[in-house]
């Protein structure tokens, strides 16, 4: 249950959030992201290997996603947020010990780990923390900064990048980036951890230590609550729908920008969608208390700014973007918020785990369909295009109404069983 608000719980829950942010941070604190592509082609891989490299970590992530959010309800989540920087350090480090294309393919699926095992995890603990110290409604603002924070980091990395890989190369980003991990490895091993036993037989099921409860029971707990809580179940298909579609088109800002500004102008106008991004996380208590019809309101316009602003063919035109990344980005935070208060068992890394493959699927959908769009259209129509089913999401969300009381409707289903 949780405490009641005092001194110690506010302190505790300030030790918590610095942690947390510090995790975030070293977390994409990592040199070889804006190198690692001019890595794999300085080893002499084609653009097919390169391809299908990303495949593997796609995969990875996908079929990793969902028992890692069962085991990290299983065992301890402080330790498998320690241990996951752990298997990226390892991936990095072959990356520049002993390029090749086989080691960058089982860095890659270390990368897919670490990322796993982070899903899901990281939520659940943060939320679960913060709920026994009576505070469970600063989740919102706290995920929000995390985000902005991970993003800040990703940018550090890449204006420090060029120097330290001017002065040593591939190996001094590689090493910058081991050491990086590492240091996450170890904020990792400073985040608080209070868990009960875990039920694994359902809503009023029988518990189990924590260490050794049966695995499938776990998963068979929280699919029964997504059948039975109405809350989670609207959260399940709301967040993957509201954070797929514009978390794929962001990878491919860059040629949208290339197709109307010369190349000097693409970093510029790139860090302008960022930096709408980050805008959105820090924006995301405020969305929380937008009225049901209001928050709908400003979902559709986002899709409306969208098509417009990558339809313009100008510069000026990415003004618009930034503000639809800030306010989907917004959007995607509260649907996390939303599926974390009307979770009701303890199935919560698993829960969110589930929400995280729907998320992958979406994703690799849209990249999917945005290389067919893109033997007919130019990337301004496909921005458009992809825009559209946020409108039909608002309508959804504006027939929805307000979201139920958290913890409302599981409490529900616990009691009808």
């Amino acid at each position: 249950m949780p405490v009641a608000p005092s001194a110690a719980p506010t302190t505790s829950a300030r030790r918590l959030t610095v942690s947390f942010y510090l995790y975030a941070f070293l977390d994409e604190f990592v040199l070889l992201y804006p190198v690692y592509a001019l890595l794999f082609t300085d080893t002499g891989l084609s653009v097919a290997q390169i391809s299908s490299l990303f495949v593997i970590w796609s995969l990875t992530g996908i079929v990793l996603e969902v028992p890692s959010g069962v085991w990290a309800d299983a065992v301890s989540r402080r330790l498998l947020l320690a241990g996951a920087p752990l298997l990226g350090a390892v991936g990095f480090g072959l990356w520049v010990v002993a390029p090749s294309y086989w080691a960058f393919a089982l860095g890659f699926v270390l990368w897919g780990a670490r990322g796993a095992l982070q899903s899901g995890a990281a939520e659940a603990l943060l939320f679960d923390e913060l709920d026994r110290l009576g505070v469970a409604d600063r989740y919102g603002r706290v995920i929000g900064r995390a985000s902005t924070i991970g993003l800040l980091a990703a940018l550090l990395a890449i204006a420090v990048a060029g120097p330290v890989f001017a002065a040593g190369g591939y190996v001094a980003v590689g090493a910058a980036s081991v050491l990086a991990s590492l240091l996450c490895a170890v904020v990792g091993l400073t985040l608080p951890e209070h868990r009960a036993p875990v039920p694994v037989g359902g809503p009023g099921g029988k518990t189990a230590n924590p260490g050794s409860p049966g695995y499938l029971a776990i998963l068979r707990s929280a699919l029964a609550e997504a059948r039975q809580n109405p809350g989670v179940r609207r959260a399940l298909l709301l967040l993957p729908a509201m954070l797929g579609i514009w978390g794929a088109l962001e990878e491919y800002v860059p040629l949208l920008a290339g197709a109307v500004a010369p190349a000097s102008g693409v970093p510029l106008l790139v860090l302008l969608v960022w930096l709408g991004v980050m805008l959105g996380g820090l924006l995301t208590p405020i969305g929380q208390r937008l009225p049901a019809g209001r928050f709908a309101v400003t979902v559709g316009a986002a899709p409306l700014a969208l098509a417009l602003g990558a339809l313009t063919n100008r510069p000026a035109g990415f003004v618009l973007v930034a503000a639809a990344f800030c306010v989907l980005q917004m959007a995607s935070l509260v649907a996390d918020v939303r599926l974390q208060e009307s979770i009701g068992g303890s199935a919560r890394a698993t829960m969110t785990s589930l929400a995280g493959l729907g998320t992958e699927l979406v994703t690799i959908g849209v990249y999917g369909g945005y290389a067919l769009a893109s033997t007919v259209a130019g990337h301004g129509t496909i921005f458009a295009l992809f825009a559209l089913p946020y409108l039909a999401l608002a309508v959804a969300l504006r027939r929805a109404g307000p979201p139920a009381e958290p913890g409302s409707d599981a409490r529900e289903g616990v009691e009808t069983n």
